[in-house]
């Protein structure tokens, strides 16, 4: 039994390239504001508030299987705040853990953008396809 539809996803939302990229935001979600806590307990919040609630307002329409965010932004600012949870994920990582855990961890930040590459390419011709049309009167 084929659970994947591939007919009526976008691309780059199947389970396996949606699942690597969840495991870099939890990362973050996790290790930011861990690695913070010592230092600032209000920077600590502050972190774990832009990295989810960021993705929760801003996101690129037509990109979200589930629905879109409440503000619509270009495909590239949904790429950005991808590669925001990316850098704080491996940063973090090296902050908090020993070196194998935080190289395992740097390893899956930089598999991510070779598997979001579909989704990327298509949040990219998105927005070039929605500024290039001419306005409907």
């Amino acid at each position: 039994m084929n659970t994947v539809r591939n007919k009526t996803q976008r691309p780059g939302h199947d389970y396996v390239r949606g699942g690597v990229r969840f495991a870099g935001e939890v990362t973050a979600w996790v290790c930011t504001p861990w690695a913070l806590w010592s230092h600032s307990i209000p920077l600590a919040i502050g972190a774990v508030l832009l990295l989810i609630g960021l993705p929760a307002v801003f996101s690129t329409p037509d990109d979200r299987p589930g629905g879109d965010a409440p503000v619509a932004v270009p495909g590239i600012v949904t790429i950005l705040l991808v590669v925001l949870h990316l850098v704080a994920a491996a940063a973090s990582a090296w902050a908090l853990w020993g070196t194998w855990i935080a190289a395992t961890v740097t390893v899956l930040c930089l598999i991510v953008p070779f598997t979001e590459l579909p989704r990327w390419r298509a949040l990219l011709s998105a927005t070039h396809d929605r500024t290039e049309r001419p306005a409907r009167r």
